[in-house]
C-alpha cells in the first residue's frame, strides 16, 4: 500500500515527511530521463517520498521531472548546502530540503522558504542548536560513523521531544535497530535505488526493493 501525498507544499511539515514512509530513499542520478520511471518504480513499491541529492548534475533536473509528472510521491532536494542551493530546489519543485549539517546561516535562510527542512546533527549540541529555530524534526548524520543506533538512542533521554531521520551507512540489517527506537519514525537508505539497477533500468528491481524496504517496519 503506498503513503498518500501531502495536500500541498504549503501545508507539508517534516513531522509530515518523516512519516511518509518507513525508509526514504537517498538517490544520486544521472541521467533526468531515468527520473521518472524510478520515482514511479519507488511508489508502486510503497514508497511515498525521495531524497534526490544534489550530487549531480541531471539533480535539479530530476526533481523538476518528477514534481511535473509524478505528483503523487513527495519530491526533496538533499546535500543542500547553501541558500542558492535551497532557492533552486524549491525552483524545481522540491518540497523539503535536506542538509548535512546545521550552520546557522543555512538554517536561518531557509527558515524563509514555504518547504520543511530537515537539517543534519550528528550531537545533542547541534541538535539543540536547530530546536532553537523551532524544529524538533531531524536528520542524523553520518548515523553509523556518529555512534550508531546506541549514539541516538542515548539521545532519547535528554532529548525526548525530538525525532529523527538516521542517515548515512544504513542497510536493511541495521535499520531495523534503528527503527526500534523510540526517537526514530524513519531512516534515509540509498540501497533502494543502487546505480546499477538504475543506469539498467530495471525498474521491477527497484520495486522490489521499495516493497522490501517498506515492509522492515510492520
Amino acid at each position: 500500500m503506498t503513503s498518500e501525498p501531502a495536500t500541498s507544499v504549503e501545508n507539508l511539515t517534516a513531522r509530515d515527511v518523516l512519516h511518509m514512509s518507513p525508509v526514504i530513499p537517498v538517490v544520486v542520478i544521472d541521467r533526468v530521463e531515468d527520473a521518472v520511471p524510478l520515482a514511479r518504480a519507488l511508489y508502486a513499491g510503497g514508497i511515498g517520498v525521495i531524497e534526490m541529492t544534489l550530487r549531480s548534475e541531471a539533480a535539479l533536473g530530476a526533481i523538476a521531472a518528477i514534481a511535473a509528472d509524478v505528483p503523487e510521491i513527495v519530491i526533496g532536494a538533499g546535500t543542500v548546502l547553501t541558500r542558492e542551493d535551497a532557492l533552486r530546489s524549491v525552483d524545481a519543485g522540491s518540497r523539503f530540503l535536506v542538509s548535512p549539517g546545521s550552520p546557522k546561516g543555512l538554517l536561518d535562510a531557509v527558515r524563509t522558504l514555504p518547504v520543511p527542512l530537515l537539517a543534519g546533527v550528528s550531537t545533542a549540541t547541534e541538535a539543540m542548536t536547530v530546536t532553537e529555530g523551532g524544529s524538533t524534526e531531524m536528520k542524523f548524520f553520518p548515523a553509523e560513523s556518529s555512534g550508531g543506533a546506541a549514539a541516538l538512542g542515548a539521545l532519547a533521554g535528554p532529548l525526548p521531544h525530538l525525532t529523527f531521520c538516521p542517515t548515512g551507512g544504513i542497510t536493511p540489517v541495521n535499520a531495523v535497530d534503528y527503527l526500534a527506537l523510540p526517537n526514530v519514525v524513519c531512516v534515509g537508505g540509498s540501497w533502494l535505488t543502487p546505480r546499477s539497477l538504475v543506469q539498467a533500468g530495471d525498474w521491477a528491481a527497484i520495486e522490489d526493493l521499495a516493497r522490501s524496504a517498506c515492509a522492515l517496519s510492520t
